[in-house]
Formats: structure tokens, sequence, C-alpha cells
């Protein structure tokens, strides 16, 4: 085992569920369930779910109170803490730091790198920041630049870049047509399967 490794897991739909599918189902919007499953292109889908926020007069406010009553997905924390006894852990998510802190916190505050939301004094958001282009690909590639090996993985789209850049890299409870679309990359749906394969990446 070498201690160089890094890990970096996506967030949405590996630890916690997918923080726009939830707040679609509380707030009555069907349209506000497309993600980055569906959707490859982030930018695109971001300026389109603010488009439906605005229509609707729905703002930060509201989306942080949905926030807040998700819990992480069964077995995610233990997953997670047995993880990071074993090496060092980075979350890689396309979210926001405005969405994320309630989360971290019940996930007992690992690292996360992620956006950030441009909001109105009047809650309504306005707009985001990405913190640079294709986020996790680009870290994984500087993480590597300074000397470290990574192992990553994550369900959608956005996460393939840092998956094939690794040194491993898994799928991680995601969609028949992605894993279809990548027929060499293990895939897997319980955590502790995960964690095995991590630990022999290791």
């Amino acid at each position: 085992m070498s201690d160089m490794n890094i890990v970096c897991l996506d967030m949405e739909g590996v630890l916690v569920p997918e923080i726009w599918i939830a707040f679609a189902e509380a707030s009555g919007i069907p349209e506000l369930k497309r993600t980055t499953r569906d959707e490859p292109d982030y930018n695109k889908l971001m300026n389109w779910r603010l488009g439906i926020l605005k229509e609707h007069g729905l703002g930060l406010k509201e989306i942080q109170k949905v926030i807040s009553t998700i819990e992480p997905m069964k077995g995610a924390k233990e997953f997670l803490d047995e993880l990071r006894n074993l090496t060092q852990v980075i979350i890689l998510s396309d979210t926001f730091t405005q969405f994320a802190a309630p989360l971290m916190k019940k996930l007992g505050m690992p690292t996360i790198f992620c956006n950030t939301l441009e909001v109105a004094d009047n809650g309504e958001i306005t707009g985001f920041r990405m913190r640079i282009e294709q986020s996790k690909l680009a870290t994984v590639k500087a993480l590597q630049s300074i000397g470290f090996e990574t192992i990553a993985s994550g369900d959608s789209y956005n996460d393939l870049g840092m998956i094939r850049a690794s040194k491993a890299g898994f799928l991680f409870k995601s969609t028949d047509k992605i894993k279809a679309d990548n027929p060499d990359l293990h895939a897997f749906e319980e955590y502790d399967e995960l964690l095995a394969a991590i630990k022999k990446a290791l």
C-alpha cells in the first residue's frame, strides 16, 4: 500500500441522494429531476435549472430547507469512515458549497472540493461559479502532478474523466446506459464491494 494515494469520490448518487431530485419531489417540479446522469453538459443543465427556479420564484432558502432533511445513503458514513482510516479521501463534486455544507456535517466533515453559487440579497440564485473547467478531471490531474496516485469513483457522465485518468476507477450506483457505454469499467452497487476494490488498488 502506497501512502501516496488519494481516493476521489463523487458526492451525489454515491454518498448522498441527488439533491435536485429531492428538491424536485419536495417542490412538485418534475423537470428538476434532470441530473448529470441525463445531461452531460453541466453548464447547460445548471442554466436550465436556474431558469426553472426563477420561473417558480424559488431561491436558496427553499433548496436549503429540503437539503436539511436529506440523510446520507444507508451505509455511506460507515464506508467513508472506514476508507478514511485507510487513506486520504477527497470528495469532488459539481455541487455548491451552499448545498454541500450540511451534508458534510452528517458525513463527519470530509474534505470536499466543489463550486459556489451567486446569490442575490433576496435569496435568488443568480448564477454559479465553477471552480475550474472540468473540475473533477482537472483536480485529479493536479493531484497527480504533485506526486499523488488517484483512485476514483462516481456514478455520472461528469465522473468518467477522473475515473479514466486514475490508476484505478470504478462506477458506483450508475445507470444502465453509462455502464453499457463503459463496459471496461468495474461497476458496483454496494459499499462493501467498492471498499474491497479500493483496498485492492491501494
